[in-house]
């Protein structure tokens, strides 16, 4: 099975090529394609958007708004306005936690995350909860690392104001229901926040027809670059969301004694914008549509089911998760009494990136009964040769580790 696309749109993979990149799930490697889209709107249309009145301040505002426009296509969202850029998924949902639940929780209110969750869906809910004096429940996983949606409809009530969870586990690869869980929130008339940070750039999103109320990404993991992010929320939700942070641009009038805001989305877009960032990830989203989300997901499920088929097949190897048909491209694994830190750092010394640690998911390592795992992850850029290369570095290193 070749490559979904080759090597040489990406000037870091083609000027190293016995590199074989499976972290993709922390990081994507970036495609000409979105470094050349963001080095023209440096080189050609510069300048702060939104604030002047000549004509290179007007280009980079239409860039942005341009931009805007062609990530709410590829996310499926209608109304673009509903689509807010932010630093990444975690200041997305700091930015619901902070702001919608500084604004509505209360003491007796009830919180509902995963155990699954990233610690950017945990936390950030967790500490609000302790500040507003709500309950804080964590729901039971399913054998495959899914939520359990039965357990979590028995858990909700009328007190349940939120239920976050994620897409796609970040480290199990196993793929949440959206709309299903979405449901069961509005069932109780709950907010349901959704991170999509491993859903978007792996499978169609289609906003629209989820039923969530909030979705969060990254552009950094779908082969845009680092420090942008989406935040997509319904129109009457977001409306009725105070500002997250306040300054330029989010503002209509600021009197001595009292201010007013901005429209959507510059309502919650305080300061001068990532315009960058924003038509860095537009050049993404409409690399990705070229190439057909479907077939991403489609590639990336036919290497995950080979390297589980590889890699489990290895004596003393532990694969964590769904089944090899029910993941995303994330493969997580434990080899014996070998540290998962150990182990990545003998497969680097043959050129070969996987991750290593709790993954920003602490809760779910105790759910699994381990402190760590090693994790491959891929993506359009990887190839068969990959998925046999990290097996045969893993009996190696159970050699070198004398792990019969």
């Amino acid at each position: 099975m070749s490559a979904l696309v080759p090597r040489s749109d990406f000037p870091l993979l083609s000027v190293n090529p016995a590199l074989v990149y499976l972290d993709s799930a922390a990081t994507a490697q970036k495609p000409r394609a979105v470094l050349d889209a963001m080095n023209e709107f440096y080189e050609s249309d510069y300048a702060n958007p939104h604030r002047g009145a000549y004509a290179l301040s007007a280009r980079a505002t239409e860039r942005y708004a341009r931009a805007r426009g062609a990530v709410a296509r590829f996310f499926g969202v209608r109304d673009e306005e509903c689509l807010i850029f932010t630093r990444g998924t975690t200041d997305s949902l700091n930015l619901i936690a902070g702001a919608w639940g500084r604004a509505n929780l209360g003491r007796g209110d009830e919180v509902i995350v995963t155990g699954a969750e990233h610690h950017a869906n945990f936390v950030p809910w967790q500490q609000i909860a302790i500040e507003r004096g709500a309950t804080f429940t964590i729901c039971p996983l399913a054998a495959d690392g899914r939520a359990d949606v039965e357990a979590l409809a028995a858990l909700v009530s009328r007190k349940t104001r939120v239920i976050a969870f994620n897409h796609v586990s970040n480290v199990l690869g196993a793929i949440n229901s959206v709309p299903e869980i979405a449901s069961i929130a509005r069932s109780v008339g709950a907010l349901s926040v959704c991170d999509g940070a491993q859903g978007a750039p792996h499978m169609a999103v289609g906003f629209d027809a989820l039923g969530v109320d909030f979705y969060a990404a990254s552009a950094h993991k779908m082969l845009g670059p680092m420090g942008t992010g989406v935040l997509i929320g319904r129109r009457e939700v977001l409306e009725l969301l105070p500002p997250y942070q306040t300054g330029g641009d989010m503002i209509e009038f600021v009197g001595d004694e009292r201010t007013t805001w901005n429209v959507l989305p510059h309502k919650l877009e305080a300061g001068t914008p990532n315009v960058a960032g924003a038509v860095g990830l537009a050049a993404a989203c409409d690399y990705l549509t070229a190439i057909g989300i479907d077939a991403v997901a489609s590639h990336e499920r036919a290497l995950v089911r080979l390297a589980y088929e590889r890699v489990s097949a290895i004596e003393h190897v532990r694969v964590h998760g769904p089944a090899a048909t029910e993941r995303s491209g994330v493969l997580s694994f434990t080899v014996g009494d070998i540290h998962p830190h150990d182990l990545a750092s003998l497969l680097d010394e043959r050129q070969i990136c996987i991750r290593a640690g709790h993954h920003c998911a602490q809760p779910l390592m105790r759910r699994l009964g381990v402190s760590a795992t090693a994790r491959a992850s891929f993506y359009v850029y990887n190839d068969e040769n990959d998925v046999e290369t990290l097996g045969a570095a893993i009996e190696s290193a159970k050699r070198v580790f004398a792990l019969a």
